[in-house]
């Protein structure tokens, strides 16, 4: 009975065991040379945030992009530009942020890139140390990539 109750506890658990594996799925490339024009948007991106330089952050956002932060989510490049952007380049521009583990992706049109990382400095006259979760999935037309969300998470060190 015992070897029963575990086979069939092996066979639920199984699925999901698996569900955790890194595996690609077909037709998805990932190939750092394939990524590199979407990841080098994403670069552009935080270099026009801390530079405040506000039409190159708008240029590099679709019209239509969802922009998930705080909690709260602005859901077009307008809603962003009126805002969160001008807090954000103040941010951008009195910290420095890290990169400590990318990893990025293309399938079709569509890529993925997933930073990890950590921003220091001050900010509004506090000190500043989290721990940062990114999300950008840029859609490509034509030979351009524009992002179309961004997903920003943090945390305090432990």
């Amino acid at each position: 009975m015992k070897r029963q109750i575990l086979a069939a506890m092996l066979v639920v658990a199984a699925p999901a065991t698996m569900a955790h594996r890194a595996l690609t799925p077909p037709g998805v490339v990932r190939s750092a040379d394939e990524a590199a024009p979407a990841v080098a948007v994403v670069d552009a991106f935080h270099e026009a945030l801390r530079s405040g330089d506000s039409a190159a952050v708008l240029a590099l956002l679709a019209e239509d992009v969802v922009v998930l932060e705080e909690g709260g989510a602005e859901r077009s490049r307008a809603e962003y530009a009126g805002h969160h952007l001008p807090a954000d380049m103040a941010f951008a521009a009195a910290t420095t942020a890290e990169v400590t583990r990318r990893t990025a992706w293309v399938e079709g049109d569509l890529a993925w890139v997933l930073t990890e990382g950590r921003t220091t400095g001050t900010f509004n006259g506090r000190a500043v140390d989290r721990l940062t979760a990114e999300t950008m999935i840029l859609h490509r037309d034509g030979d351009a990539w524009r992002i179309r969300h961004i997903h920003w998470s943090s945390r305090a060190p432990r």
